[in-house]
């Protein structure tokens, strides 16, 4: 795979189904490489598979689509032509016609869901403090009136600044022509996830409005009437939660959390008394499950009667489960070497979109047992591309345990320079998926070493939290174990060794250069290098140390890879963006600055007006420069044999 293969990349995301579970449809993004954009349409298919997926839209950028529970009519959110253009949502028939325009909201719409009556919709849409972000035409971004910040967490990545814009939850009439918001929540708080009662009295959401939000990353429950009027928590601000969904009779309330706000914890099924009259339960095991995928979009729940049905992380694979209320032991819908990225059930279907390491999604039906795969929107990739598969591989570390990841290698002659990637995070999976980075370098000539070391998701909460408050210590030792077990291929060159990663895998990359001399170059991205001003400019240092790193101020200076720079003899080259907030671009300067000093080989690429999303979503003129730096990179340090 090449770079410019990205604009042959067909991504279905976000199904829905009809009622009757007879016809699913997603939206299917792509990127335009000669317009510089990124493009959506909304695709519809019957789940029997009797017929191909037909376009059901055709707008520059139409996703999240959401059928009403009638099956009448289509939702989704629809973004212009033009760069700066806001999502905002349309409604269709399902039968034939035109989308048409509900309400207009200055930065967009994030959420849609459907009224169990198909007469309304709630939304969330953040709301501008007046004379910003545009309200005020005559009052451009550089000439708003100063901001005055008194809290901690003022500040989001590929957002911005937060106090001025919250989020909150509205309901608007979706079938009456002009019709006027209902704003449903108030106040200085975000708000998000609407969900409808059954009865379409009431609707649940989520929000920190307890004293010490500020402080936390906790936040409750609560279900406030669709008509307006205050709203009832009915949860106790002690997990962070998330996805509330209600059970069919509209007494439970299911939803996701962890036990609690510290790091690396497992992500399990929750519920509650619709009416607050309880304490929340969990159902799952939280060693055992993790049932949050935060490498995919909004999951939502499927709650029937006696069961919920959403994904678990499984060792680099992410499966859908069917979990009995009741507590008994969940049923696999869909298992094996392959990623469920969404899903949505209706009429006795299971409609999902899933991804293995030679495809980047494909929408699969289940119904009786039975997968169905509805689409091929990966083929002409698969045509064009010699994909290149993965191969697993397992060993065990300096102190026994037990190491799983993945090698990547290319077409042609061996043997292959080799590539250590290290994954974000950390509390991330690498797994069974298409994965760009991977191709792009196994298309250069290039073997991939891929896998989950402790303090990665998937394996166990154990596995998760075994790396905090030590940062740099199990975690490298695992990923150095799975080298070691990679190079004994002799397809690969031992001598031709380059590390990469990004974000926690950029901490990673310093950290093994700072502390290693057996990799002839190194690719830094995104990365936190200085945790003690991290904590400060980061927009979740703050809380980041007191669950991951610790607030001593040796031990921060321990964990932080910038104190080894003077030991950095391996040539690297420091990828950052101009506007991350995640992990800000100080961080590699600092970086820089101290090994050129030193007069260490190193070079820096920045670029502008991009945040920590980069690699993943950043403007594709950029994401292909990136490429090119990188593989230029490899090409001067470990040049293939048959380049």
């Amino acid at each position: 795979m090449r770079p410019h293969d990205l604009s042959l990349l067909r991504a279905p995301s976000a199904p829905t189904l009809t009622p009757d579970g007879h016809t699913v449809a997603v939206a299917v993004s792509r990127i335009d490489l000669d317009d510089n954009t990124y493009r959506s349409d909304i695709w519809a298919m019957p789940t029997d598979g009797s017929a191909a997926p037909s376009r059901f839209t055709n707008g520059p950028r139409d996703y999240a689509p959401r059928f009403s529970p009638d099956g009448r009519w289509l939702a989704f959110l629809r973004a212009g032509e033009a760069e700066d253009s806001k999502p905002q949502i349309h409604v269709m028939p399902v039968a034939g016609g035109e989308p048409r325009q509900l309400c207009e909201h200055p930065l967009g719409v994030e959420r849609i869901a459907w009224s169990p009556d198909s007469t309304r919709i709630a939304y969330v849409a953040r709301v501008p403090e007046e004379g910003r972000y545009g309200t005020d035409e005559d009052v451009p971004p550089g000439k708003e009136p100063p901001r005055r910040i008194t809290t901690l967490q003022f500040k989001l990545d590929n957002v911005g600044y937060v106090t001025d814009r919250r989020q909150h939850v509205f309901v608007i009439d979706a079938l009456a022509e002009h019709a006027e918001p209902l704003q449903i929540t108030r106040g200085d708080y975000d708000h998000g996830d609407p969900a409808w009662s059954p009865d379409g009295a009431s609707i649940a959401f989520v929000s920190a409005r307890h004293p010490d939000r500020d402080y936390d990353q906790l936040n409750d429950l609560f279900v406030a009437p669709a008509d307006g009027g205050d709203a009832v928590k009915l949860t106790r601000t002690t997990v962070p939660l998330g996805r509330p969904a209600f059970s069919p009779d509209g007494a439970t309330i299911w939803f996701v959390a962890t036990a609690d706000a510290e790091a690396g914890r497992n992500a399990g099924l929750w519920s509650v008394p619709a009416d607050g009259s309880a304490e929340p339960r969990r159902l799952t095991d939280a060693e055992r499950w993790d049932v949050d995928n935060f490498d995919a979009g909004p999951l939502d729940l499927d709650v029937e009667p006696d069961a919920v049905t959403t994904v678990a992380l499984e060792r680099g694979a992410v499966h859908l489960y069917r979990f009995p209320t009741d507590g008994g032991e969940p049923r696999r819908l869909i298992g094996g070497r392959r990623q469920v990225r969404e899903h949505a059930g209706a009429g006795g279907v299971s409609a999902a979109v899933i991804t293995d390491d030679q495809s980047i999604g494909e929408v699969v039906a289940v119904r009786d047992g039975r997968e169905r795969v509805l689409s091929d929107f990966g083929g002409q990739l698969a045509r064009e591309v010699a994909l290149r598969p993965m191969t697993e591989l397992e060993t065990k570390s300096a102190d026994g345990y037990p190491v799983h990841g993945w090698v990547v290698k290319p077409a042609g002659s061996p043997p292959f320079p080799v590539l250590l990637m290290i994954h974000g995070g950390p509390f991330t999976q690498y797994g069974y998926k298409l994965f760009d980075e991977a191709q792009v370098y196994a298309g250069a000539g290039y073997a991939v070493v891929m896998g989950n070391p402790r303090g990665s998701s998937g394996y166990g909460e154990a596995h998760g939290r075994a790396i905090c408050f030590d940062y740099g210590n199990l975690d490298s030792a695992d990923l150095l174990a799975l080298l070691d077990a990679a190079l004994e291929d002799p397809d690969l060159d031992r001598d031709r060794v380059g590390v990469l990663g990004g974000s926690y895998g950029g901490f990673m990359t310093t950290w093994l250069v700072g502390h290693s001399k057996r990799f002839r170059a190194a690719i830094s991205e995104r990365a936190c290098n200085a945790f003690d001003s991290f904590e400060g400019s980061s927009d979740i240092g703050w809380e980041f140390l007191r669950v991951y790193i610790g607030e001593d101020p040796e031990r921060v200076k321990a964990q932080s890879p910038l104190t080894y720079a003077d030991k950095i003899d391996t040539p690297m080259l420091l990828i950052h963006s101009e506007e991350d907030w995640r992990c800000p671009i100080e961080q590699a300067q600092r970086l820089f600055v101290a090994l050129k000093r030193r007069r260490a080989e190193v070079e820096m690429l920045i670029f502008p007006a991009e945040g920590h999303e980069l690699s993943r979503s950043g403007l594709p003129s950029h994401r292909v420069a990136r490429f090119d730096a990188i593989l230029e990179w490899w090409d001067r340090h470990l040049k293939p044999r048959d380049a």
